[in-house]
């Protein structure tokens, strides 16, 4: 596989950690740089290593984890869109939604990597140097989630309650395209 096209998959993976690092960065509009460095590493170590894992499991194990992982992104999707559109109507000091969260990191970050399990699967059987193919889709990762906090931070301070909805719709709506992808193709 050439640099190119590895290139294009790392993007096509970062575009749900994109959307989801824009909601972090509208929920906290007053995020420093290393919580945003926290944020965005912790996405990418993710991205970065379900390839991996699904390179190392090999066929053998997808027709296990294809049978649910669009379910399993859907519903924590779901869970954590639907806390960001019922925490936008809270007021301010009663905000508890924290991308900052450990839980929280986590279950963001398992959610928008499980698609690149599967990929892994898939180079598994393609002629690819895998662990170069981790450090560039961790980069592009990376680099996609830090812009989508700044984009979401700088929005928010204009926006941020009509954005925070939005941004939890759009976790949503990520988790039913990831739902209905994975349904439509069976």
């Amino acid at each position: 596989m050439d640099f190119i096209t590895l290139l294009f998959l790392a993007l096509g993976l970062c575009f749900d950690t994109f959307a989801v690092s824009v909601s972090c960065g509208l929920v906290m509009n007053r995020i420093i740089f290393m919580q945003a460095v926290r944020i965005a590493l912790m996405m990418a170590v993710f991205q970065g290593m379900t390839p991996l894992i699904g390179w190392l499991a090999g066929s053998s194990i997808a027709k296990y984890i294809t049978s649910f992982d669009h379910w399993l992104a859907f519903g924590l999707l779901l869970v954590i869109g639907a806390r960001m559109i019922y925490e936008s109507f809270r007021h301010e000091e009663k905000k508890n939604f924290d991308p900052l969260n450990l839980g929280t990191l986590v279950g963001l970050s398992l959610a928008t990597s499980i698609d690149a399990l599967i990929i892994g699967v898939s180079l598994a059987f393609v002629r690819v140097n895998i662990y170069f193919a981790v450090i560039v889709i961790a980069s592009v990762t990376f680099i996609a989630s830090m812009l989508g906090m700044l984009f979401g931070k700088k929005t928010g301070e204009r926006f941020s309650k009509k954005l925070e909805i939005a941004g939890g719709l759009a976790i949503i709506l990520i988790g039913l395209k990831i739902l209905l992808q994975h349904l439509l193709q069976s």
